[in-house]
């Protein structure tokens, strides 16, 4: 009786501990049960605010403050004396001629803007800035042609001497080298066919649709350009520090790496006039006078142009006098 007594006890102990270990894990189960429930209604909760949130905001219309606002345009120049009815054209005799202000692009003055010439040694300009693309100021390049296989104006540079390229742009720049031209061009990765291609491949990314270089010097005749495309390039350049500065200086001399010395005349006759300070002369036979010409007068710059003329600076001069002083600017700005 004893044991049966003691086999119910037990049967009774384990079936108590068998029951709390079902109410604890029952208990256990419904927290768990009841926290991710919880969990799932302040998400719920949370995804409906915010879409309330939007379509209030779209259906009031409201317009969030961007941290973005464009640049006021330039000021517009208005020709006075220049376009009016009682303006009198210049006598050019340059078959093409255009006046640009630098800072809005506007057309001052136009004559044939889109006809095509041989643009001499302004193809210069578009030399410079692919050479001033790819080499730095201080790097040593050498004069891979001997004197007498380059044609036309030149420094008188020795096959082999070596000299920094910045002075190869004052030669190429201020007496026209055609020499230190076919240098820069040489000692370009892929020779001088890669360095015209390059030129060209510029001027189409420039959209000068109506300009083509053949050579670096500006020698070959079949180059050719417009007015209005040698303006927008001379715009172009202008923000080229460097080159800006290069084409200001009226004389400079300088020694190459191999010792010899040089002295450098700008040919542009009226530079440093008339705020002048720039920027390329151009002359062949078939040409005729070229001539760039940047001018500054108070905040403001013009750029002009001549092309196939028979006297570039006496035209360039005219043009000058046709818009100094008589340009005034008024604001774009509502």
């Amino acid at each position: 009786m004893n044991d049966y007594q003691h086999i119910i006890k037990t049967i009774k102990k384990k079936g108590r501990a068998f029951e709390k270990r079902l109410i604890k894990l029952a208990t256990v189960k419904n927290a768990l049960f009841t926290c991710l429930l919880l969990i799932f209604f302040l998400v719920f909760f949370s995804i409906a605010t915010f879409d309330r949130f939007l379509l209030q905001e779209t259906e009031e219309g409201r317009v969030l403050a961007v941290p973005f606002a464009l640049p006021p345009p330039a000021a517009y120049p208005v020709a006075v004396g220049i376009l009016g009815v009682d303006t009198i054209s210049p006598s050019l005799s340059a078959h093409s001629a255009i006046i640009i202000d630098n800072d809005s692009k506007v057309v001052l003055f136009a004559k044939n803007p889109t006809l095509r010439f041989s643009m001499a040694s302004t193809t210069k300009i578009m030399t410079a800035l692919v050479a001033l693309e790819h080499f730095n100021l201080y790097d040593v390049l050498t004069i891979q042609s001997d004197p007498r296989e380059v044609e036309g104006a030149t420094v008188g540079f020795i096959k082999g001497e070596k000299a920094f390229f910045e002075d190869l742009l004052y030669a190429m720049l201020l007496p026209s080298g055609n020499d230190a031209a076919v240098a820069l061009a040489q000692n370009y990765p892929g020779g001088e066919k890669a360095f015209v291609e390059k030129m060209n491949k510029k001027a189409e990314g420039l959209h000068l649709f109506n300009t083509y270089y053949v050579d670096p010097s500006g020698l070959n005749d079949n180059n050719y350009t417009t007015v209005f495309d040698l303006a927008n390039l001379a715009s172009v350049a202008l923000k080229q520090q460097t080159l800006s500065h290069i084409v200001s200086t009226k004389k400079k001399v300088i020694r190459s790496v191999s010792g010899n010395v040089y002295s450098f005349t700008n040919l542009n006759k009226l530079l440093g006039a008339n705020g002048v300070f720039g920027m390329k002369t151009g002359f062949t036979d078939e040409a005729g006078g070229v001539l760039v010409t940047l001018k500054k007068e108070g905040e403001r710059t013009f750029i002009l142009v001549v092309m196939k003329s028979d006297d570039r600076f006496a035209d360039t001069e005219k043009l000058i006098f046709l818009i100094s002083g008589k340009v005034q600017f008024e604001s774009m700005s509502p």
